[in-house]
């Protein structure tokens, strides 16, 4: 009896079987990899934001860090980002990527800090923001310059809706209302989104025409309408009544901003008593305190600092050598 071709037979499917065992191995492999953390040298496996805290990028490291529970020191192990910010189920991490031209990349992470979404976008990170939900994401990029203060700068900002997956890659064409009518113009640019607790609300900065203003954005709509002349940066306060932001007070390049916190029910403001310029999105630790970085002594590193949202009191340092602050619930 000629047993050779059930003996070949048998061989190939002894390697079929192994080649679609390898095949799956490596699919299993390839799915935990990416369900895994972010992968960073050093980094510990207990960091999460699973622990409610105030949270921050370390200057030092440029890794993501937690303030202890009596405040006098900082537990490391965060992934590496230019700019953080994290709240309900998920953060957000921007990292600029290496060479030219500037590429950014926004990375999604659930509380363990595992990745669920990845997107790449021209320019050099700069701001960003998650809603109180987790599930509402924005990030703004530099396409041209390195400063708001530069002429000539460029910005692009993007929106993640993480319940539907839709992906706004740059809001420029949002239904902008100026001035009570529509407005249309080439030089529009947006930047610093902060969301409303209703995932649907949001306040940014528009500019055009020279000017700056802040804008009311509605994302079921997709429409937006400016308020005010000369709001940069904005961030809502918890409670959804105040806005902090940076008002522009002079024409020097180096120095032309001061914080201020809006009333959005009177529209009336008044100033922050820090009395530094402050080239950053404030955030709230909590409805009273208003946080945010300023250069450090050497001009190179940062280091956050709070003030009470009234406009009384003196600065107080919270953060030493950190940006980003975040208070995670």
């Amino acid at each position: 009896m000629n047993v050779r071709p059930r003996r070949l037979r048998l061989a190939f499917v002894i390697t079929a079987v192994l080649l679609l065992a390898g095949g799956s191995l490596g699919y299993v492999l390839h799915a935990r990899h990416r369900a895994g953390p972010l992968p960073q040298a050093g980094a510990e496996a207990s960091f999460d934001t699973a622990q409610p805290g105030l949270y921050f990028r370390d200057s030092a490291t440029g890794r993501v860090a937690r303030q202890s529970g009596d405040g006098t020191g900082r537990v490391a192990g965060g992934p590496s980002c230019e700019r953080f910010h994290a709240a309900g189920e998920h953060a957000l991490c921007l990292r600029k990527l290496p060479g030219t031209p500037a590429r950014t990349e926004a990375v999604v992470l659930d509380r363990r800090l595992r990745e669920v979404r990845r997107v790449t976008v021209p320019g050099i990170p700069t701001r960003a923001r998650v809603s109180a939900s987790g599930q509402v994401l924005a990030w703004t990029t530099f396409a041209a310059g390195d400063s708001y203060a530069a002429s000539g700068f460029s910005t692009r900002t993007s929106i993640l809706d993480l319940r539907t997956g839709y992906l706004v890659k740059s809001m420029e064409q949002i239904p902008l209302t100026l001035g009570g009518a529509r407005h249309h113009s080439p030089d529009v640019n947006y930047w610093g989104v902060s969301f409303a607790g209703d995932d649907n609300r949001f306040y940014a900065t528009v500019s055009t025409g020279g000017r700056t203003h802040l804008v009311e954005g509605d994302l079921r709509n997709w429409s937006a309408k400016a308020l005010r002349e000369n709001v940069e940066c904005p961030s809502l306060s918890p409670d959804g009544t105040r806005v902090a932001f940076k008002k522009k007070v002079s024409d020097d390049p180096g120095d032309p901003w001061r914080l201020y916190v809006l009333d959005l029910a009177t529209m009336t403001e008044h100033a922050l008593a820090e009395p530094h310029g402050v080239d950053d999105q404030a955030a709230w630790p909590d409805d009273s305190t208003v946080a945010y970085a300023l250069p450090g002594a050497d001009g190179r590193a940062s280091d956050v600092w709070s003030v009470p949202a009234d406009g009384t009191g003196t600065p107080a340092l919270l953060v030493p050598n950190g940006s980003s602050p975040v208070t995670v619930h």
